[in-house]
């Protein structure tokens, strides 16, 4: 199960927006450098300022960068706008949105640098998994337990916790090996899918 089965409700209640969007010029590329660019910027401020109060941004901006990411998706599908250079920018552009995102967790204890550039890998890893579905013939492969909207959900909640109170509780240090598991058992269920008779 994965948060990513409830992407056609929300996209239900983005319709409308989307449809102003696209009547106004919008460009489905465009939406996504725009998530991207924002997700890279507050990813360096957190870096460069890891004040807790500015954590808050995460859980914040995980909630618009799904949106987006659904607006995109929208406006390539709905109004024309599908090309090969958006499904490049769609992939890449989502794997340094998350790298950006994660990695400034490392300054707050008790997480640490290894064990992030771990889940960064094995994010990575569950994204490319995913996109081997469709060079093989079987579609882009979304199965979880620890997919992209998933790992938005795990990463707002714990910049909220780092906001409100300062730092992160030490039992949370387990939430670094779990999400590991997680993204591996991701890995695993996106091959499986792909290898799945037709």
């Amino acid at each position: 199960m994965s948060i990513y089965k409830l992407k056609s409700s929300f996209q239900n209640l983005l319709r409308p927006l989307v449809g102003r969007l696209a009547e106004r010029g919008a460009t489905a590329n465009q939406v996504t450098l725009f998530a991207a660019l924002v997700s890279v910027g507050i990813g360096a401020l957190l870096l460069a300022n890891p004040q807790p109060a500015l954590f808050a941004l995460v859980p914040i901006w995980m909630l618009l960068r799904m949106a987006l990411n659904a607006v995109d998706g929208m406006l390539a599908r709905e109004h024309g706008q599908k090309s090969v250079l958006g499904g490049y920018l769609n992939e890449i552009t989502d794997v340094v949105s998350d790298a950006a995102l994660y990695l400034p967790f490392a300054l707050i204890a008790p997480f640490s640098l290894p064990w992030l550039t771990a889940i960064v890998f094995l994010a990575t890893l569950t994204e490319f998994t995913g996109v081997l579905g469709v060079a093989h013939g079987k579609g882009r492969s979304y199965e979880g337990p620890m997919g992209k909207s998933d790992r938005a959900l795990l990463f707002g909640a714990l910049g909220a916790l780092v906001a409100g109170f300062g730092t992160l509780p030490d039992w949370t240090w387990h939430i670094q090996p779990m999400a590991c598991v997680l993204l591996v058992w991701t890995v695993v269920n996106r091959v499986r899918a792909g290898l799945a008779p037709s």
